[in-house]
């Protein structure tokens, strides 16, 4: 390796941790940053990498335990489950924020969930449940000024679809439905 850095420290709950898990690293799309969800503490760092020698790390709280995600539809929000917690954060990757911390079902499972645009609430990003029957809907900011008229919904779960049995692994969307 070039560079090791450590994770250990405080949980969200003030509690320390010795060696907590990397559950997930995702790049940014707009600029040298990564995304690292840092699963039993809750936090999530923002690493800017464009001088390796000299990391900058932004530590975001969250909730515990962070598991995987994925990009809203605009690219500039990253979605994580913290599954232990029953909730999604949504990383602000523009401004270097949490943008919200949303509730949701049992023991949310997204890999990288799935957006698109539903028809009442606008621009949705999605996933499933290993611990509750539903997908559900949140809906996600859009710069485009199409979708202003939801901004009233973002940030919350607008839907729950039901499912025939828990234990969602993923969603995904298809370009043809």
């Amino acid at each position: 390796p070039i560079k090791v850095v450590s994770t250990r420290g405080q949980t969200v709950d003030g509690e320390y941790h010795p060696e907590p898990r990397v559950a997930s690293i995702v790049a940014s799309l707009t600029k040298p940053e990564w995304v690292v969800n840092v699963k039993e503490t809750g936090m999530i760092l923002l690493v800017d990498y464009s001088d390796i020698k000299n990391l900058k790390t932004t530590t975001i709280e969250s909730a515990k335990f962070l598991h995987d995600g994925g990009w809203d539809a605009s690219g500039r929000y990253f979605m994580v489950a913290a599954n232990a917690s029953n909730k999604v954060a949504a990383v602000d990757t523009k401004t270097g924020k949490l943008a919200a911390l949303v509730d949701t079902a049992k023991i949310p499972h997204p890999g990288r969930g799935a957006n698109f645009v539903h028809p009442q609430f606008g621009p949705v990003w999605s996933t499933g449940h290993l611990g509750d029957a539903v997908v559900s809907l949140i809906s996600t900011p859009s710069d485009d000024a199409k979708f202003s008229k939801y901004k009233e919904h973002n940030w919350k779960v607008v839907q729950e679809l039901k499912m025939p049995g828990a234990g969602n692994l993923f969603v995904k969307t298809h370009p043809k439905s």
